[in-house]
């Protein structure tokens, strides 16, 4: 992503101001340019406090701009420039500065100097400054994964894999501050991976559909990648073509930011007011799953992982989520997860329990079904994941009830195409967590609400005082 100074007003010349001449060929300028128009988006990516990244992707390339103004302030906009290339697919990112926190702000876009007078309007907020003023504010964030779009000519012979795009719709419907997107985002047929060329089309033509726009207008979207959205089927590091999946990623999201200079990947970190969210890369680092398990196998990596630790200590927010592609603590299941990289998965929880990381819940995708899954630890909090999956691709529900796992929270799994809602609520040092799961239209599965004292130590010390005495 390029990222703009904050721009100054600009003034367009006047009609007055150009020879007769000049302003013809301006007009056939600007009748040939104005056939360019929006292709998807736009997409409210990264909303922080006193910035906000949007996406944008045209049919042509060209001259973008986007004009933005505070709401009630129309006769005081702003607007920046970009240009739309064949090399980022035609898509751009702009990132607005200097914006002020808790404020809505109207924005538009057009193309190659038209004017935006009948181009729609399109609006966002900032979050809120409440530290060290009020209490944290109740929010909600969404969540799912697995969103297969029927695409006939490239798809296996038999029933569509993917449908019930309605889901869409109830999920536009809902309140809330952010999308989280938990990878399998777009998936990748034969035809697509197995050369650069070709792999952009499967990006660019999931992100068009209509049914998804709603979605990028409305919340701030955020995006992990699991195997689909990178490459072919439990594919890893050692897919050939990663370079080209990373390309199109971070031309295809808006997230804060992509791995580490040293470190390329997909992950990053997010902080919703007091919630701080750890976006984690399962793919571009990663080990084939068939590789023997040991020090020298690895799903996220040394150096993601050494991130991530240092990212949780750092961590004074009430909770912590730990939001991957694939489950994590499920140890019941003979489908990919880090359960089949013990190595590198044991040692993480031994570090987390000896460290007494307070807070900590995973979130994870690729299932095609959800699940709250409990894990008890002794003299510790119990580790929560919760599996939000999927929005479209198929279910295999029978498949699920042959695990049998000990662990599953009773009546939270979900065998029908749904998403997630995580809700934040409560004074700053008494939070609660309320997790709905909803179906495609829009009826809620499952609803249960986990207090943030449950997700600490001073439980346990109570104990052991009441053991002394």
């Amino acid at each position: 992503m390029t990222t703009f100074p904050f721009p100054q007003q600009r003034r367009r010349p006047t009609p007055h101001a150009i020879g007769f001449a000049a302003l013809l060929v301006l007009a056939l300028i600007v009748n040939q340019a104005s056939a360019n128009e929006i292709q998807a988006g736009p997409m409210l990516g990264h909303t922080a406090l006193r910035g906000a990244s949007i996406w944008v992707q045209g049919k042509e390339p060209g001259l973008v701009s986007m004009r933005y103004w505070r709401k009630g302030q129309p006769d005081l906009p702003f607007t920046i420039d970009a240009q739309l290339t064949a090399e980022k697919y035609r898509t751009h990112t702009f990132e607005l500065a200097n914006l002020e926190p808790g404020t809505e702000y109207q924005y538009q876009i057009f193309f190659d100097g038209t004017q935006p007078e009948n181009s729609p309007v399109y609006s966002f907020k900032t979050q809120p400054l409440w530290m060290w003023r009020t209490d944290p504010p109740q929010f909600s964030v969404l969540a799912g994964s697995c969103n297969f779009v029927v695409d006939t000519p490239y798809d296996r012979k038999g029933k569509p894999y993917g449908g019930d795009y309605e889901i869409f719709d109830a999920i536009a419907r809902q309140d809330a501050e952010a999308m989280f997107w938990l990878g399998d985002n777009w998936y990748y047929r034969e035809v697509d991976f197995d050369s650069h060329q070709t792999m952009n089309y499967r990006a660019e033509r999931n992100r068009m559909q209509p049914y998804l726009q709603p979605i990028y207008h409305k919340f701030a979207n955020y995006a992990i990648w699991d195997d689909h959205d990178f490459g072919p089927d439990n594919s890893g590091g050692y897919f050939p073509f990663k370079e080209t999946a990373l390309d199109l990623f971070k031309a295809y999201w808006a997230n804060p930011s992509y791995g580490l200079p040293e470190t390329p990947g997909v992950f990053t970190k997010v902080r919703i007011n007091d919630v701080d969210f750890f976006l984690l890369d399962d793919r571009y680092h990663r080990d084939n799953e068939h590789y023997p398990d040991g020090p020298d196998k690895a799903m996220y990596g040394k150096a993601q992982m050494k991130w991530l630790k240092n990212q949780l200590a750092a961590s004074r927010q009430p909770f912590k989520f730990i939001v991957g592609g694939n489950q994590m603590l499920n140890d019941y299941s003979r489908f990919e997860g880090w359960s089949q990289y013990r190595h590198e998965r044991d040692a993480f929880l031994k570090w987390l329990a000896e460290n007494k990381i307070e807070g900590v819940f995973f979130l994870s995708g690729d299932r095609h079904h959800t699940e709250l899954l409990k894990i008890k630890r002794k003299n510790a909090y119990p580790l929560y994941e919760l599996t939000c999956s999927p929005f479209t691709a198929g279910t295999h529900l029978d498949a699920i009830k042959r695990e049998l796992k000990p662990i599953l929270v009773p009546g939270s799994l979900v065998g029908e195409k749904n998403f997630c809602k995580l809700t934040f609520s409560g004074p700053r040092k008494d939070r609660d967590l309320t997790i709905e799961v909803f179906n495609k239209d829009g009826k809620r599965k499952f609803k249960t609400k986990i207090k943030q004292s449950t997700l600490t130590y001073s439980q346990y010390k109570n104990r052991q005082k009441k053991r002394h005495h």
